[in-house]
């Protein structure tokens, strides 16, 4: 379970060994083996002891902001970085298997793409052969990333910021197209988000953002160490790099919501053309993302829920550093 607290007023303490939760709606008791992470916004109160009681039984603690993305996280001593893994992360960035590894890495998030467009689909109306269009599209822009010279990170790196800045422009018009009229939207906006879709994206990438960083954590790797995200100072670059592969399965979740026409205006607060989440809101889409990412789905011919892959995939990542050997 994640528990994640945001109504203001809420206090976290202990009780009888579980985590004990009083707000103005009431109080309940969580078994500790029932909770896998903790997520705590503003205007929540916590007690040193359930943090301990979390840390002790590997909760994962995560402070958010207004927009779900985390600011900073509490985990046990024992997940620290491992000095052979973080040795080979700042020698790896410099190889040309760094180089390779960003070109697939990139790759795969425009087939994510093509086959989340291909959804959209309706055999036999005018948006097939548009959207047909598109990941055709998307296919050139896959190739330019391999055909694109240079042997290191540092000579590819802008071209390829480049060319998958080209392909997430397409592929959200084209989403923004087939969504229905209220959820449309001109451009993808980030931080602020100017409308309801945005809006919904930016918080579930903020709650990817946070799964993602645990998952490196947990396999020894150093958040902060990238490979084509490295000129930001004191951000968590690894995250950015590796969260790339997983993007999508935010993107499905929101762009569901809005065919289902589920989601109201009455669940964002507008403050000078800024939407914020409400709520209602995240309570929708809280659910709804973390229930896509319990489901059951097979990759690489493992059968595991979504959330497992992403340990799975920082493990592989771990492991693939460890076994590094520098040239010469």
């Amino acid at each position: 379970m994640k528990l994640i607290l945001d109504k203001p007023g809420t206090f976290l303490s202990v009780k009888n060994g579980m985590l004990h939760i009083s707000n103005e709606e009431g109080q309940r008791d969580i078994p500790v083996d029932k909770v896998s992470s903790v997520y705590l916004s503003r205007a929540v109160s916590v007690t040193s002891e359930a943090l301990m009681l979390a840390v002790e039984n590997e909760i994962e603690v995560l402070l958010i902001d207004r927009r779900g993305n985390p600011i900073a996280r509490l985990w046990s001593n024992k997940y620290g970085s491992v000095a052979t893994i973080r040795k080979n992360q700042l020698a790896f960035s410099q190889s040309k298997e760094a180089a390779r590894w960003i070109r697939n890495l990139l790759a795969k998030k425009i087939d994510n793409m093509t086959a989340l467009l291909l959804i959209l689909v309706s055999p036999g109306r005018e948006n097939e052969r548009d959207i047909h269009s598109v990941i055709d599209d998307l296919e050139k822009i896959k190739e330019k990333i391999f055909q694109e010279p240079g042997d290191t990170v540092p000579e590819i790196a802008a071209a390829l910021r480049g060319y998958e800045g080209s392909a997430s422009r397409k592929y959200f018009q084209c989403i923004s197209n087939y969504l229905p009229e209220q959820y449309r939207f001109g451009g993808r906006s980030q931080h602020p988000a100017y409308d309801m879709f945005n809006c919904l994206l930016n918080y579930a990438y903020g709650m990817l953002y946070g799964k993602c960083e645990g998952a490196l954590i947990r396999a020894g790797i150093d958040p902060y160490v990238g490979i084509m995200h490295r000129d930001e100072y004191n951000r968590p670059v690894m995250v950015y790099d590796f969260i790339e592969q997983f993007r999508v399965w935010a993107d499905y979740t929101v762009i569901h919501l809005c065919m289902q026409q589920v989601i109201f205006p009455d669940f964002f607060d507008i403050e000078n053309g800024i939407f914020f989440l409400n709520s209602s809101g995240k309570r929708i889409l809280i659910q709804s993302f973390n229930d896509y990412l319990d489901e059951v789905v097979t990759i690489s011919g493992m059968e595991r829920s979504r959330n497992t892959h992403i340990d799975l995939a920082a493990q592989n990542l771990a492991t693939m550093l460890k076994n590094f050997l520098t040239p010469g």
